[in-house]
């Protein structure tokens, strides 16, 4: 089994606000609130470990209120080669409205992550991420950091023979998709808008997507999926496209959805599954973490049914 490794540069603490309906503008009652250790590649790394892989965990989290990180890596068996550094890991709120079943997103500043926190998560991540190890670096960037990380990371990954899977948005995403073929990913996930943001165009229909992937898929990335939230996503590899459909379930928080594909893809590419195979892991993964509060998923003998329930076609 080849390694698996996430790289979260800037983690949160996902602060989860239940509330009956969101106005904006008025006073509201919570209903509930949950808290979780997370950032992308941490999301990622724990739907990865609920399905049996063993993982490990890279980046840098603040000293002060590490905890909630720490106890989640040994609950789940998750290696943690996180680098510690003085400070506290962002806390992002996240308010759920049960009426519409949508989240809005308050995502706050990060950590100050200097040149030497960079370094010392740079040699965490090479160190551990050997041979043709898997790896994914997600999320976004702390502020202080250049914009090209993920492309140099890509680029030294690469030349170890591992394969990179990014999934990032914006001026971070951007320069890794305008890096040399030498640092290209192996993989990359983005969802509509960013697709639309890269192709610098509006997406309305399937055909859009599918015509601006193949683009994408071009340039040399072997393997591209957009997701496509309700819709579900579209997989293009070199053995073929598909698109695929979630199944109908109940939504307890679409918080990490995206995460869990992400970590599907990887499960089902290191288990070697066929372009529809890939689509329907992938997709089950983000279907089964949308019955879950926080970044986990289901008993696997649940994210196997919601697999074999998956609607999926091929594409030409």
């Amino acid at each position: 089994m080849s390694p698996i490794v996430t790289l979260t540069l800037n983690p949160a603490i996902d602060q989860t606000v239940i509330l009956d309906a969101l106005e904006p503008g008025t006073v509201h009652r919570a209903q509930a609130v949950r808290s979780h250790a997370g950032g992308k590649g941490v999301n990622v790394a724990c739907c990865l470990a609920d399905w049996g892989l063993p993982v490990t965990a890279t980046g840098i989290l603040g000293t002060d209120n590490a905890a909630p990180f720490t106890q989640v890596f040994a609950e789940k068996g998750i290696a943690d080669r996180f680098v510690r550094i003085p400070g506290e890991t962002r806390t992002n709120l996240k308010l759920l409205d049960r009426r519409t079943g949508d989240t809005t997103d308050i995502n706050l500043p990060g950590l100050a992550v200097t040149a030497d926190a960079l370094g010392a998560a740079r040699a965490a991540l090479l160190d551990h991420a050997a041979g043709d190890a898997w790896v994914v670096l997600a999320g976004s960037l702390p502020g202080a950091l250049p914009l090209e990380t993920y492309a140099e990371l890509a680029a030294r990954l690469k030349a170890r023979g591992a394969r990179v899977v990014v999934d990032a948005s914006g001026p971070p995403l951007a320069a890794a998709l305008a890096a040399g073929p030498e640092a290209l990913p192996f993989a990359v996930k983005p969802n509509r808008q960013e697709l639309e943001e890269w192709a610098g165009r509006a997406l309305p229909t399937p055909a859009d997507v599918h015509s601006a992937a193949r683009r994408l898929h071009g340039l040399g990335i072997p393997v591209v999926v957009v997701s496509l939230g309700a819709e579900g996503a579209l997989f293009l590899t070199r053995a073929g496209a598909v698109q695929a459909q979630p199944p109908a379930i109940a939504v307890a928080s679409t918080v990490g959805a995206g995460d869990a594909l992400v970590a599907g893809l990887v499960a089902a590419l290191e288990a070697g599954l066929d372009p529809d195979g890939t689509a329907r892991l992938a997709v089950a993964f983000a279907a089964g973490k949308l019955t879950q509060a926080g970044a986990s998923l289901p008993p696997r003998a649940t994210v196997q049914a919601l697999m074999q329930a998956v609607r999926t076609r091929t594409l030409a």
